[in-house]
């Protein structure tokens, strides 16, 4: 400016030095830097010789791979299921995640 060369925006930018942008976090890194504070859930059936239908729920750590919790029920309910997750994690042992 001081020299009275004009120069337009676009030849100062393509002289500017880059800073590359950091690649965004993958779904196995995050399981990876996660899995201490991660546990999973699955809430499945298993049909019986008598032709009933049980419902299993499991509770899953991942850093581990340890089974916390199951239970089985033929009927389940919201309050059922509510339960089987304060059992799973008493006195402030819950997880930060929960995949489902």
């Amino acid at each position: 400016m001081k020299l009275g060369i004009q120069i337009s925006e676009s030849s100062i930018s393509k002289y500017m030095i880059r800073h590359p942008k950091p690649p965004p976090q993958t779904w196995r890194t995050f399981l990876k830097n996660q899995s201490n504070q991660l546990v999973s859930i699955d809430f499945f059936t298993v049909p019986t010789g008598l032709f009933q239908v049980l419902f299993i729920f499991i509770v899953i750590q991942h850093d581990r791979r340890r089974l916390v919790h199951f239970n089985v029920t033929a009927h389940p309910t919201a309050e059922w299921t509510a339960r089987q997750i304060l059992e799973a994690f008493p006195f402030e042992t819950a997880p930060k995640y929960l995949l489902r």
